[in-house]
Parts: C-alpha cells; sequence; structure tokens
C-alpha cells in the first residue's frame, strides 16, 4: 500500500509539474522592449567604460611627457648655468691674453744684464706671473709646447724649418703663447715646426 502511494504520489507530482511547464509565459512586447531597452543600455555604459578607461591612459601618458619635458628643460637648464659658470668670462679673458703678451714682450726687450734695468725687469716679472697666476685662478691653462710635436688642435703653425737635429713635425719655436679655459681652446699656440732637410 505504501507502494502505491508514493507511486501515486510521484505521478501527482509529476503532473504538476507539466502544468508548471504549461504555465510559463511568453513575455509581453512591453517586456521584451524594457529588457532590450536594459541590454541597449548595459552595452552603452559598457562603451563609456572603456571610452573612459582609454582617456584615462591618453591622461597618463600626456603626464608622462610632461614630467619628461620638465626634467629635459630642468637639465638643460642645468646645463646651461653650469657653462655659464666655466665659460662666462671667456670673452673677457681673451681680452686680457694681450695684455699677457705685451708683458711677455716688455720683458725680451729689457737686457738682463743691465743693472739699470733690473728693477724694471723684476716689476714686470711679477706683474706678469701676478697675472698669470689670477687667469689660472679663473681656469685658464697656458699651452707652451716649445719642444713638443706639433698638436693642430692646440697649436697653429706659421711656419716650417728644416732641421735634422729634431723630429719631422716638432715644434722649434713658439711666437706665441695659446690658452684654454676649462678644456676648451680660447686661443691656440703660434708656432714654428720642424720638418725633414
Amino acid at each position: 500500500m505504501a507502494k502505491e502511494r508514493s507511486e501515486e504520489e510521484q505521478i501527482d507530482t509529476g503532473d504538476q509539474t507539466a502544468d508548471q511547464s504549461v504555465e510559463v509565459e511568453n513575455p509581453s512586447a512591453a517586456e521584451q522592449h524594457a529588457a532590450e531597452e536594459a541590454l541597449a543600455e548595459e552595452n552603452a555604459q559598457d562603451e563609456e567604460i572603456a571610452s573612459l578607461h582609454q582617456q584615462l591612459a591618453d591622461h597618463k601618458d600626456m603626464v608622462l611627457r610632461a614630467q619628461a619635458d620638465v626634467q629635459n628643460a630642468r637639465r638643460r637648464a642645468q646645463q646651461d648655468v653650469e657653462k655659464a659658470h666655466k665659460f662666462g668670462q671667456e670673452k673677457l679673458l681673451k681680452e686680457l691674453l694681450p695684455v699677457v703678451d705685451n708683458l711677455e714682450r716688455a720683458l725680451a726687450t729689457i737686457d738682463k744684464d743691465d743693472e739699470a734695468q733690473k728693477a724694471v725687469r723684476e716689476g714686470i716679472e711679477l706683474t706678469q706671473k701676478s697675472f698669470i697666476d689670477t687667469l689660472t685662478k679663473s681656469g685658464m691653462e697656458l699651452i707652451d709646447p716649445a719642444g713638443e710635436p706639433f698638436d693642430p688642435e692646440l697649436h697653429q703653425a706659421m711656419t716650417q724649418i728644416p732641421n735634422g737635429d729634431v723630429e719631422p713635425n716638432t715644434v722649434l719655436d713658439v711666437f706665441q703663447k695659446g690658452y684654454r679655459l676649462n678644456g676648451r681652446l680660447l686661443r691656440p699656440a703660434m708656432v714654428v715646426v720642424s720638418k725633414a732637410p
């Protein structure tokens, strides 16, 4: 009997399930329209989110580029300041070089053995030394290449003289000394260079 009841219950339950599946209704046109609108709105939101993500990426890129530009501008400004410190007085120092040359010429014209001019010679030597020391403190470097090999980047050959006593292209005499400012050539040394006889 219990078996019969359970079979009957199953049949009843099966009938109810069949009835329930039949009870599923098709959505009305208004419901379909509302669902389509919700789906379209969701798609629009997805597109808007994608657009916002793209805008965010573009803005991040613009910020990174702006930061790089600022860093480059700072670096250039710092380099300009360093160059100004190193080479700012270049024009003034170039204009002072003829004074040093004139002091050297004055010393060359004074006779070393003449006792009457000894005090004048010492005064000019001290003035020249003081002047050169001041230039050296400013970063100036003297180029006096007598006896050295000729270097076209530092020397300007005025003439060549045949000489068998030294190697060819050796500086024999210096007409005018050269100068560098912090490694940059201000004025080449004017020299006489040897050549093979």
